[in-house]
Order: C-alpha cells, then structure tokens, then sequence
C-alpha cells in the first residue's frame, strides 16, 4: 500500500473506485426494485388483467434499462481499473528491478531471482486482473447481502407454519435458511479446494522455467543450429514440459472434485427456497408473488454468502500470484548494498577525474587476485592494458569496477561515470529504432541526425543512414564486421573522456583495428582507453601494460611514442 500511495496513479484510481461504488450502490437499489416487481408482477398475472400486464412491463422496461446503464457503466470502470492496476503494478516492479545494480545481483539471488519477465510481464497483469475483480465482487456482494438481509428477514414474517393446531413465524427464518446454506457450501468448497492453493503457486514457477527454456533455445539458436543440437534442446526441454503437463494434470484433477460441490450447490439452489418456502404458501400466508419475492430475495442472499464457495479457485490463484510477486519485490528490495561498514573493496569518485586502484585484492574460489603494484592511477589521455590470467579475472575486476563484486580489499577511485564508455566483447543492442541503439546510452534526442550520420559515415556504414528509424533486432540484423564499427560510430559520436574496451580486438579485422586507432588519433585523441584482456593485435598503441592476475606478476609500463605506434602515420583511406 506504501508504494501504491507513491504512485502518480493513486488519485485516478480513488477516483474511479469512488464512481463504482456508486454504480455498485445504484445497482444494489435497482435489484431491490426488480426483485419489489417479480412479486407484482406474478400477482398480477393471477389477476388475469391486461390493463394491469400492461403497466406491468412497463415497469420492468425501465428497470431493467437503467440496470443495463448501471451494468455497462460497471463494466467499463472495472475494466479500467484493471489497466491502471496493472500499469502501477509494472512500473513499480520496473523501477525497483532497474534501480542501479539491483538487476545484476537479481540474477545471483537464486530461485527468487529467476524469471523476472514472468514476475513484470504475466504475474503483474494477472495479479491486477484478479485483484479488481475479487475486490469489486466481493464490495458487490457484501452489498447485496446488506440490501436483501433486511428484505428477506421481513418477507420471513409470511411464511407462517402450522403444527398441532397452532401457527406461528420464525423470525428472520429465510435468512437463516440461507446463511446455514451458503455455510455449508463454503465449507464444502474449504476442504476440498485447499490443495489448489498450493498448486496454483507451484505451476507459475513451472510455467516460468517452461518460458525460460524455450527463449535459451531461441536466443542461442544459431549455435544450436551450427552445432545440429536440435534434437539434445529438445530433450532438455522435456523435461520443462513434462513438469508443466504434470502439474497441470493435477489441477485438472482438483478442479473436477471441487466441480462437484460448486455445481451441485448450484444447482440445488434452483429448488430449496422453494422447499423452504412452501410452508407459508401452503398454509395462504404467501400469494404466489409473496413467494417469488421470498425466492429472488433467498437467491440474493445466498448468492452473496457463496461468493466465497465460487470464486475460491480464483482466490487460491490470486494468493498464489500476490505471494510470488511480493516475494519477488522484497528480493529486490534487500539487494541494495550495505552501508559499507562490513568492510570489502570500496568504490569511489576519484577527485581529480581520473582511474586509481589503491591496494586492490579480489577475492576468489581458488586465490585472490591483484595487481603487483599495490598503487595505480592512470590518468586522463593515458592508454593502459589490463592482462589478466583468465577471463575470470578480467570479469571480476570489471564487476569490482562497477561496484557489483566487493569481495576483497582495497579502493577503486572512479573518474565521472558520465565521462565513461564500456565498450564489451559483444555489443548490447536495445529494442528499439537504430538511432536510439546509436544514442544509448543516452536518450534519442541527445543527439540530432547530422552528429549521427556523421559518425556512421566515419565507420564506413553509410547504407545504415536511411534505416536510422527502422525497428528491428539489430543484434540479429547487423553481422558481426558491421556491429564491430557501429560500436566506433557510438564512440565517435559520444565522445567519452573515458574508453573501457573488454577484449576490444576479439574478432575484429585488420581494417577495423586500423580504423580505431584513427579515431583515437583524431576524435578521441584525448580521450584515456583502458583495455581489459588479451590484445596482441594492437601491439604500440597502449602506453602502458598492467599485470593483474594470481601470480602477482606486474610488467612494468612501457611507454610508446605515437610514431612508433604507426599512429600518426596512419593514412586517412584505413578510416573510411
């Protein structure tokens, strides 16, 4: 309810509840109303009177025109309450899974961090749905039952009975009647509909891990389709659907047994207001509208009472999904870091702007890993290659960078983090136009069309000019030579200060390679690159290299004059 009160949708919805209850109290007058004229109107009928027909119908013409009024007006607010529950309910899981960190560490959470497309996607859409509809339908009937109670306690007066010569009425005698039913029935529906709680929750975690494997198998399917492992991903997922067919059979099963009490509960309560009635009509003290009454204001009643008995599969479904997406939530909100005071590597803003490491140990499985010399700052302009060991390291350091692994020891000073551009091994593309994948990280409008193609016609990737609006996978779209130079075109048209480049010569050509060293000649000659892995294909243009691994081995920094490089005699025809 805290982060409902936050919400920007929270007077809309107080709004739109306010109108339904409205529409729910008018609703209840006018079932009041039609039920006050099915016993006029059977009365009417024993009257054999045209005239009195007549008027008869007219009435229910207007009651049940401003009843379909109330009906349409119900449906639409219901519906509408939905979209904006479901609206609230997936920004707020947005926001708290896209706070800083928190979706990385998410992914180290275990079983609570799995599947979080299934938590913001499906079980925020289902867990609105279902909450709008239980809570209306549960305020509707209330109100129905509040209505008729009183109705039916004084059409009880007339069902008289007679014993021994005597007549007498049970006060409030169809109330009870029906109470003592609907109990009957919800108990019936506890004992027997209590497994599916436990089920429903089971089956969105199987449906997840379902979901899963078929968009591993997706993501990865030109591997899949190189390696001819069609048929080994198809027998892993089997295993995913047996799960889910297992459980689902098992539903089924819960749902036929609690079929029975449902349906058969309803079904008799076609005959027992009538059964129970027949006392009063028998002896005269109901007419044969007095007894229609006395039937409609019974299944009103026990219509409300049993609201319980036919929506508990629905609110086993609906706790199942509350408890999951709360789960999910809190998981969230217990990722954020500690305070600091438990000790480990310490991230901080550097003062002067530039990349320090001050006696930095990463703690690992086997050994820590560290740098030889306990400290290093490397300066704006600087070029310095950071070799590790193993891509472990290379990874774990980039994490201790980022402030997502502080296992260890030591202090890492940050220049600006505007002022830095991670440049990884594989390019990430976001869903989107092909200007905003250039803009990113950085918003579409940062940047107008002229910087764009300019930057594009610097890579050499002029053709993408006229597609900068199309929509498309480009991850999947571009091959793999054209996303090495779009991830130039991104550096050419931000112009960090800082480069951090993982593995930055993997799989690049000779002429990709020659292109970059021109762009940090000219447009981001300025600019510090921080190379992170093995990079022997660019041999002269680091300044500096740096041993960081188990061994403890440092090379000393070796500085490389810019001629020497072959960077200042680079022709301008390798850049285009």
């Amino acid at each position: 309810m805290r982060a409902l009160n936050a919400s920007p949708q929270r007077n809309k919805l107080a709004v739109m509840a306010g109108g339904l209850m409205a529409v729910i109290l008018l609703n209840a007058f006018g079932q009041i109303k039609l039920n006050t004229w099915f016993g006029s109107f059977y009365d009417t009928l024993v009257k054999r009177s045209l005239s009195l027909l007549t008027g008869e119908v007219v009435s229910f013409l207007i009651i049940v025109g401003g009843l379909l009024c109330l009906v349409v007006a119900q449906t639409w607010l219901q519906e509408t309450i939905k979209v904006r529950l479901r609206e609230w309910i997936t920004h707020d899981l947005m926001d708290q899974w896209l706070k800083p960190k928190r979706a990385y560490l998410l992914t180290q959470a275990g079983e609570d961090g799995a599947n979080p497309d299934q938590y913001i996607q499906a079980d925020a859409r289902h867990l609105a749905e279902m909450s709008a509809s239980l809570t209306i339908g549960l305020f509707h009937a209330t109100l129905l039952l509040l209505s008729f109670v009183g109705v039916l306690w004084t059409l009880s007066n007339q069902v008289v009975f007679v014993y021994d010569g005597k007549s007498f009425t049970i006060p409030g005698y169809m109330v009870w009647c029906a109470l003592a039913y609907a109990l009957t029935g919800s108990w019936l529906t506890w004992l027997v509909g209590r497994p599916l709680i436990k089920l429903n929750a089971e089956r969105y975690a199987r449906e997840a891990d379902l979901r899963y494997a078929i968009v591993r198998i997706n993501e990865t399917v030109e591997t899949v389709t190189l390696q001819r492992s069609e048929a080994d991903e198809r027998r892993s997922a089997n295993g995913s659907i047996g799960s889910v067919i297992d459980l689902s059979r098992e539903l089924a099963n819960g749902l036929s047994r609690l079929t029975w009490v449902t349906s058969g509960y309803g079904w008799l309560a076609i005959i027992v207001p009538i059964l129970l009635a027949t006392p009063g009509f028998f002896t005269g003290s109901l007419t044969i509208g007095g007894l229609m009454m006395v039937v409609g204001g019974f299944n009103q009643v026990q219509n409300s009472l049993r609201w319980y008995v036919d929506n508990f599969p629905g609110i086993a479904d609906w706790r199942a999904t509350l408890l999951r997406v709360s789960r999910f939530r809190n998981s969230l909100s217990q990722l954020d870091p500690d305070d600091g005071t438990a000790g480990g590597i310490t991230v901080s803003p550097h003062p002067d702007g530039q990349l320090r490491f001050e006696n930095l140990v990463i703690k690992r499985e086997l050994s820590p890993i560290s740098f030889a010399i306990p400290h290093i700052e490397i300066r704006q302009g600087e070029r310095a290659l950071i070799e590790g060991a193993a891509d472990a390291d290379k990874s774990l350091l980039l994490r201790a960078m980022a402030g997502l692994w502080t296992e260890g020891s030591g202090t890492i000073l940050l220049p600006d983090p505007r002022d830095i551009m991670l440049a990884p091994a594989r390019l990430h593309f976001r869903i989107g136009t092909l200007r905003e994948a250039m803009t990113y990280p950085a918003g579409a409008d940062d940047f107008d069309d002229t910087m764009i193609c300019a930057a594009l016609v610097r890579v050499g990737l002029m053709h993408l000019i006229g597609r900068l609006d199309a929509r498309e996978r480009w991850d999947r779209v571009l091959p793999t030579a054209e996303q090495h130079r779009f991830l130039l075109a991104r550096l050419v048209l931000h112009r960090p200060h800082w480069v951090i480049f993982e593995d930055m010569a993997m799989s690049a050509t000779e002429q990709d390679l020659n292109l970059l060293r021109s762009i940090f000649t000219r447009e981001l000659a300025g600019s510090a690159v921080i190379g992170i892995g093995s990079c022997s294909a660019l041999s002269g243009f680091f300044g500096r290299r740096l041993r960081f691994a188990r061994s403890l081995e440092a090379v000393p920094a070796q500085p490389v004059d810019d001629a020497e490089a072959g960077l200042s005699r680079l022709p301008l025809e390798a850049a285009e």
